[in-house]
């Protein structure tokens, strides 16, 4: 045996060492399957001897209303929307995605604590999530009450508890109040529930918070206070390890005894040669806490976190590392389309894959708490986040919405949100809330400035934002100017006068642009617009459709470009979502999904992808025509050509005769500044052909499309061809119906069925269509734009995956999958 053998069964030996003490002293699983629901109250359904037989077995996580159908008459409002400066209600539709998510729903399951010693043991029981008011029940018995559905809570449940530990029932209690929401919540256990069993004496949960006083390319001090819960009077001390990202112990190991009034323990290292998280290089730190009572381990804590440092530099702007930066980022909700709002890490991993390639850094999580997975793959990605907590306090926007709570609950939902999250070195800043009406009260800073008070109480190391879109208010009322950061909603025509009248010297646009659009729907003539309505429901992907109350994005890019003190933007949307399908969201069903994000419903790129693609992606050359060149009936018409590109300059073909080049302008209008465009260009079938110089007058890039003939095959598409084999895993397929030269059929909307055999199974489908009733959890769906997307789900053996998609009178496709352990 060599010695690099020998070394490497040592380590592994000692690693298995770790394990094992860990787990004996500490085991955290899921509760995720046999779990029995039901829909509507149920007297007596907590009690353990309840009869749920004929109950549905589902597994957690669980969204009961995504598998729908969709409804018009689900959840009408009778609303005016303030944010939106209507001042008469009128009947919205689709508000809230046209799913069944009102109502009373039951979850019930059983578990077992092993080795259970009410004595000597303590067990929490954490939920991530759940949709809401819940009410939970451990064994008949009342265990916690947490109103809001988007913020993790927890509690201990030793107490109630059998005697031997066996045979628990767990029960939970869901309700979704009419009016309780503007957009789509989802709906029952939604996320991921939580057992953690420790020693009596042991860390409680989030009961460590490291920060980074001193960051430098030379060394970082790292100072971690630990919290212990359930002691009795032994003594105490505590041994902390801290690990680099490739796992090597970079500091020697440090002891200290704890203080013996309960205050928390706080040790200080210096970690030499820091390798600094950022969006390029996400190093992240372990740091491994282990607790002693009497001398003996009682527990290990193990907490991540990342070495890095943030500052808001008055008129210069945010600074990462020492580096300024102006945020690249998007806004997002919850849901993820077809698959509705019950989390899956593979699902959350395709979107912001997606998002980095477009050369998005940053993410503010609209309106509400994130997933925890969501904020863990932002660590290990590469992706800044803005927490934001709250749509509304305690003025409300909805009838039944979180203003009945926000007095006796925002700082409990704050603080969890906080010390959840506090470690996580993907967040840079805290969000307070968005657009809530208190902002036009005289007395609505004071309400703020609670809420901001909370934040640095909890985590004095990150700024705190709030999204405001009434920018006089807040101007004239104080709310603004005491905020760390100022954070406005559209409205970028007046941050020029915001940054001139506010004592902080910067300003962040917390939402930005929403734009408008349909994938592959072009409008004629093309020109700016705002709210266009038309017969067919859809928006214009010339990206020029805009809301009352916002703009297209050239003016927040030239914004950006032309202002330092302009920390950055979060565009309004990354992606689609269920509900608000603005412009189409009064009385105009079957509208039932936004048409924001840059990415539709079904994952796939809108155009306006490219355009941000093009300004904001520097690793990467872009070059992107726009619109498709099948237009029957248009011959001799006017139809504009767009190009999105980096290069400085592009020259248009039609049918191999020049169309002229065209530079970036900053003397015309701010879309000649962003955009490359052929106004006038007439429309004949055939070849439209883009060549792209470089900076030296020399091609670099070339781009065609070609007018498509009758549909003659379908295309698939996949980032991937292996999956992992744990019953969650996903692979986005990209459905194209195509000519027999493999050109795109835009304007196709053909039935396709899908079939899946073998080690996987179909889970979804959704073609971004916002007027689209069809479930998505059915095996076919119409083609939108000639394209969709079916979702495949790997089972738990490995082994190989077979989709087969069909449609009538063309050839079928085939893709496999390999499935691995």
């Amino acid at each position: 045996m060599t010695d690099k053998l020998k070394n490497i069964l040592i380590l592994a030996a000692f690693f298995c060492g770790i394990t094992f003490t860990a787990n004996a002293q500490r085991n955290e699983r899921l509760l995720e399957n046999n779990w029995k629901f039901t829909k509507g109250d149920v007297a007596n359904a907590e009690l353990p001897s309840y009869n749920d037989a004929k109950w549905q077995t589902v597994s957690i996580p669980h969204d009961w209303a995504i598998t729908g159908p969709f409804s018009r008459e689900y959840d009408l409002q009778n609303v005016a929307i303030k944010q939106n400066n209507e001042k008469v209600a009128s009947v919205k539709t689709g508000r809230t995605g046209g799913l069944p998510y009102v109502g009373v729903g039951w979850y019930r399951t059983h578990f077992n604590v092993e080795a259970f010693d009410a004595d000597n043991k303590n067990v929490t029981i954490v939920f991530d999530g759940a949709m809401s008011e819940a009410q939970v029940y451990v064994n008949g018995h009342k265990a916690i009450f947490w109103p809001y559905g988007y913020n993790t809570f927890h509690c201990d449940i030793t107490s109630l508890l059998n005697k031997d530990g066996r045979g628990n029932v767990l029960a939970v209690r869901l309700e979704n109040k009419p009016e309780s929401s503007r957009w789509y919540s989802g709906a029952g256990l939604y996320r991921n529930v939580h057992i953690i069993t420790t020693d009596r004496v042991h860390i409680p949960v989030w009961g460590t918070y490291i920060t980074t006083p001193h960051v430098s390319t030379d060394y970082a001090s790292v100072r971690i206070r630990t919290e212990v819960a359930g002691n009795n009077g032994s003594k105490l001390s505590v041994e902390t390890h801290v690990y680099d990202p490739q796992g090597k112990e970079v500091v020697v190991r440090k002891t200290t005894e704890c203080n013996p009034d309960g205050q928390p323990n706080e040790q200080n290292f210096i970690v030499d040669a820091p390798q600094l998280w950022s969006p390029e290089t996400p190093n992240l730190y372990r740091a491994e806490t282990r607790l002693f009572s009497d001398g003996k381990q009682v527990d290990t804590y193990t907490t991540t976190f990342g070495i890095r440092s943030i500052e808001i530099i008055a008129d210069k702007g945010f600074f990462l590392n020492g580096k300024r930066r102006q945020i690249q980022g998007v806004c997002n909700h919850h849901d993820l389309g077809p698959l509705g709002a019950a989390v899956n890490v593979s699902a959350l991993r395709h979107q912001l894959q997606l998002l980095k390639d477009v050369g998005c850094d940053a993410i503010r999580t609209a309106h509400n708490m994130p997933a925890p997975e969501l904020v863990k793959l932002c660590d290990e990605m590469g992706l800044m986040m803005v927490i934001e907590p709250f749509d509304e306090w305690d003025i409300a926007k909805c009838k039944n919405g979180y203003h009945r709570y926000f007095n006796d609950w925002a700082e409990k939902d704050i603080v969890n949100m906080v010390r959840h999250y506090r470690n996580n070195p993907s967040v840079i800043m805290w969000s307070i809330g968005n657009e809530v009406p208190t902002q036009w009260s005289k007395q609505g800073y004071k309400v703020a400035q609670f809420l901001q008070n909370i934040c640095h109480r909890e985590d004095p190391t990150r700024p705190v934002t709030c999204g405001m879109d009434q920018v006089s208010a807040v101007l004239a009322n104080g709310f603004a100017a005491q905020l760390d950061v100022p954070g406005f909603n559209y409205r970028v025509n007046r941050y020029e006068e915001a940054y001139s009248k506010l004592p902080q010297s910067v300003v962040l646009g917390t939402e930005t642009s929403s734009t408008v659009s349909s994938r592959g729907v072009y409008k004629f003539p093309v020109s700016l617009k705002a709210d266009a309505l038309y017969p067919d429901h859809q928006c214009s992907s010339y990206d020029l459709e805009y809301c009352s109350w916002s703009n297209v994005p050239d003016l927040d890019f030239a914004m950006q470009q032309d202002h330092q003190w302009a920390l950055g933007q979060f565009v309004w949307t990354g992606f689609d979502y269920l509900g608000e399908p603005s412009p189409y969201d009064t009385d105009a069903w079957p509208n039932h999904s936004s048409m924001f994000g840059m990415i539709d419903l079904a994952g796939i790129p809108k155009d306006r992808y490219y355009l941000y693609r093009s300004i904001w992606n520097k690793r990467e050359h872009t070059l992107h025509v726009l619109p498709h060149w099948t237009w029957p009936g248009r011959e001799g018409q006017v139809t504009p050509v767009f190009v999105y590109t980096d290069y400085p300059s592009v020259e248009l073909f039609i049918n191999g005769k020049s169309q002229g080049r065209r530079v970036k302008r900053t003397d015309g209008t701010p879309q000649e500044r962003f955009r490359m465009m052929w106004n006038d260009a007439i429309y004949e079938p055939g070849e439209l052909k883009v060549i792209a110089y470089d900076k030296d007058g020399k091609q670099a890039d070339t781009e065609i499309i070609k007018t498509a003939g009758k549909p003659d095959h379908i295309e698939l598409q996949s980032t991937t061809g292996t999956l992992k084999a744990d019953s969650k895993d996903l692979a986005y397929v990209t459905v194209r119906m195509v000519d027999k030269d493999g050109n795109l059929c835009p304007s196709d909307s053909s039935l396709v069925h899908f079939s899946v055999k073998g080690a996987g199974q179909f889970r979804a489908t959704a073609n971004g269509d916002a007027c689209s009733l069809e479930p998505f959890q059915l095996p076919k769906i119409h083609l939108f734009s000639g394209q969709a997307t079916v979702i495949v789900q790997a089972s738990a053996k490995p082994g190989y995956i077979k989709l087969n998609v069909s449609s009538k009178a063309v050839k079928k496709a085939e893709y496999k999958f390999v499935t691995y352990k």
